[in-house]
């Protein structure tokens, strides 16, 4: 009985392994262009808001090369990239490459940085409005300013404040 058993299980388990087709699909050619990494690395932080990371991403992946409107005369195109939150302004070289970007988003999350600062400099006010600035060189790298709105009670002041918590 042991061993009709044993047989049985090895034969179960050996059928399905030559039922098995191997088919060989060749893919399409892939290209992949690290362009446009430096842009994401100087704007790109680790506790940025989800749609500013996303948006970036879009930016930096865009190939103008391939746009309908590319012409080898030209020696830059603007190319804008819209969200509910936000917009970036992006020009590109005739190669592909990113040049500079002007970057606006509203009602992101603040990064840990500028939460701590707030709370050490502002410790009873609250948040009401804030906007995101962004503007990247290629030469300069990115500049990241918070321009915020604070409440406390029925007073109201402005405040701007770059990525990493430094009041301007």
């Amino acid at each position: 009985m042991k061993k009709i058993i044993l047989g049985l299980l090895a034969l179960g388990l050996t059928i399905p392994a030559f039922a098995q087709d191997v088919k060989v699909v060749e893919l399409s050619e892939v290209i992949i262009r690290p362009m446009n990494f430096k842009y994401l690395n100087n704007t790109n932080a680790k506790d940025a808001a989800k749609t500013v990371k996303t948006l970036e991403r879009a930016v930096a992946s865009y190939d103008v090369t391939e746009a309908d409107f590319y012409q080898d005369d030209f020696d830059f195109y603007t190319v804008s990239f819209y969200i509910p939150d936000g917009k970036i302004v992006a020009e590109y070289d005739n190669e592909g490459k990113i040049i500079r970007t002007i970057e606006k988003f509203k009602n992101v999350s603040l990064p840990d940085d500028v939460k701590t600062a707030l709370l050490e400099r502002f410790p009873n006010w609250t948040v009401t409005k804030d906007v995101y600035r962004v503007t990247y060189t290629e030469n300069n790298g990115a500049k990241k300013i918070y321009k915020l709105m604070l409440k406390n009670g029925d007073k109201k002041m402005r405040v701007k404040v770059n990525d990493v918590g430094t009041f301007l």
